[in-house]
């Protein structure tokens, strides 16, 4: 294969994270493939930057087993952090219908803990809070995220007071920025990070509100045209969900799909103003767009599981997001800096030509 350089979108899902993982583990093992640009948001902020590093701190193959040996450390220890052992058990087992594991993971401490943040915030902790991202960054192997070699990083926060995205990258794309795109309101106190842009001391939570993941970063004209999104919030459901837990799953993936669905309006009314030939000799960017998924996988899992990072869970979806990049690269891999392989018009029929 020729040698391709390709951006990468990383959307932010929580403990469904293990996806892109299996994913990212399986595009390193393509010398041919190089990643010119990551964009991540929360649990994508987390694999981008852990990518990002183990590839700068090395060269050639050797950066490719750098990043994979950061991704491995990487979601060991989420898979520490919070282990339910009696959900590992009864999966292990036997396999159990959806309603079974509706009913684990209601009666599970990782659901209740659920439920406690209705009632209590993460400021009640007071002197004993510790936000456990930042021990797992700086144990990572590779932790320096903000280097100048390899890929660009982008890290996709919010910012509380504007309520506007933040995207931290370079010199800024620190451990801190990553736990801020990573910062789930209600888990986690908000990540104070001085930003040179208002010149004052902000407060940051979770990119996946304004920006999951941020495309718009790799619209940079020395960046290449394609875009490679890994999504892990299911686009699509055809099941009317009908009990509370199923509506608030699809409340959870409309709410943290919408920044992505209006920038994938936005680009396919570009590409049908190039495809009428109205933006010959523009500037702007008529990019190439690629996607890896499993909806199938994803719809089979609930909104509430990415708070449960079971061992068992996380190696299930890392093995699932290899075999989704060996599909994608087998199917579309020759497509790449060539042509689209994502049909993005199908996902607006609704809109006429001008």
């Amino acid at each position: 294969m020729d040698h391709k350089r390709i951006n990468l979108a990383l959307q932010g899902g929580g403990a469904h994270g293990a996806f892109t993982w299996g994913v990212l583990d399986r595009l390193l093992d393509e010398p041919w493939l190089e990643f010119a640009a990551i964009s991540g948001t929360s649990a994508g902020a987390l694999n981008g930057a852990a990518l990002k590093a183990g590839l700068a701190a090395r060269t050639g193959l050797a950066g490719r087993q750098a990043a994979r040996e950061n991704l491995d450390a990487l979601w060991s220890q989420v898979g520490e952090v919070s282990d339910n052992r009696v959900v590992r058990w009864m999966r292990s087992v036997l396999p159990m219908p959806r309603g079974l594991q509706r009913w684990t993971e209601m009666v599970s401490p990782a659901a209740w803990m659920d439920n406690l943040t209705r009632l209590f915030s993460p400021y009640d902790y007071g002197p004993f809070y510790v936000n456990p991202l930042g021990r797992m960054l700086s144990d990572l192997p590779f932790s320096d995220f903000a280097c100048e070699p390899g890929p660009a990083l982008y890290v996709a926060a919010t910012n509380v007071r504007s309520g506007r995205i933040k995207v931290f990258t370079g010199a800024q794309a620190t451990a801190e920025a990553v736990m801020a795109s990573a910062c789930l309101p209600t888990l986690f106190q908000a990540v104070e990070i001085f930003d040179p842009d208002t010149g004052r001391i902000e407060s940051f939570w979770d990119g996946g509100f304004t920006g999951n993941p941020a495309l718009f970063p790799l619209y940079r004209s020395h960046l290449p045209r394609d875009i490679l999104i890994v999504a892990i919030n299911p686009l699509m459901r055809d099941v009317l969900p009908r009990s509370p837990v199923e509506i608030s799953d699809r409340v959870n993936e409309v709410s943290f799909n919408s920044s992505l669905m209006a920038q994938l309006r936005a680009i396919n009314f570009v590409k049908r103003l190039y495809a009428e030939g109205r933006l010959e000799g523009e500037a702007m960017k008529n990019v190439l767009l690629h996607l890896i998924d499993d909806d199938a996988l994803m719809n089979d899992l609930s909104a509430r599981s990415k708070t449960m990072p079971r061992h068992g869970l996380l190696a299930s979806m890392k093995a699932a997001g290899q075999v989704a990049a060996d599909t994608f690269l087998h199917d579309h891999g020759a497509k790449l800096n060539r042509e689209d392989s994502f049909d993005l018009a199908s996902l607006f029929p609704s809109m006429r030509p001008i």
